[in-house]
């Protein structure tokens, strides 16, 4: 994996995608979404991670997070991935949750599952194609980015309207999850009044 693709600042503020095996549409699904919500509530109350910003697709996630001195973003992702792909799993296996495509789902993770030495099925890619945001218009390009994602795909006619998006959080001051604001208003011309974080001073 290039260098360029690692977390090399373990506090610093990121945005990550996090990718479906095989491109599968899970999150098509609200009983997954919330999979990842509640494993995100956990992470920020005991593993200090920080959730900036993010969204969901039908196949991936992209989200902006950090982690809280002395936690790594390493270790947090690798234990909410490994959670979630757990959970996904129970819950695939259990006939309780509805799921027409349920067989076609545990074969294809299971196929996926067989280049792997420590466990039989696999729900994530590996990679998080993790970026490091270093300044403020990074920043805001990522957000709008993401933001407007849903738009591009023709779901909502605004980002603020999809409602697994952390959009709302931003333009009403709330959200179905909550996150940290990385500004706190708008300033006339469009730009922003950036609250919480600090960048490095650019050459």
């Amino acid at each position: 994996m290039s260098v360029k693709y690692k977390i090399r600042d373990q506090q610093g503020l990121h945005f990550f995608t996090c990718t479906i095996c095989g491109w599968v549409d899970l999150f098509s699904r609200t009983v997954f979404r919330e999979v990842v919500l509640d494993s995100w509530r956990y992470c920020q109350e005991h593993k200090g991670l920080q959730i900036w910003g993010y969204v969901f697709m039908t196949n991936h996630i992209h989200f902006i997070a950090n982690a809280k001195d002395p936690h790594r973003l390493e270790d947090i992702l690798r234990d909410f991935k490994a959670h979630t792909a757990k959970k996904i799993l129970e819950l695939l296996n259990d006939h309780k949750t509805q799921e027409s495509r349920r067989e076609w789902l545990l074969y294809l993770f299971q196929y996926f599952g067989k280049r792997l030495k420590n466990a039989s099925q696999q729900v994530w890619i590996h990679d998080n194609h993790p970026i490091e945001l270093y300044s403020e218009a990074v920043v805001i390009q990522k957000l709008r980015y993401m933001h407007n994602n849903p738009v591009e795909a023709n779901w909502v006619r605004h980002p603020e309207d999809w409602i697994y998006s952390s959009a709302s959080n931003y333009t009403e001051g709330k959200g179905i999850f909550e996150v940290q604001l990385l500004w706190t208003g708008f300033e006339e011309d469009g730009g922003w009044f950036f609250g919480n974080v600090d960048f490095p001073t650019l050459d």
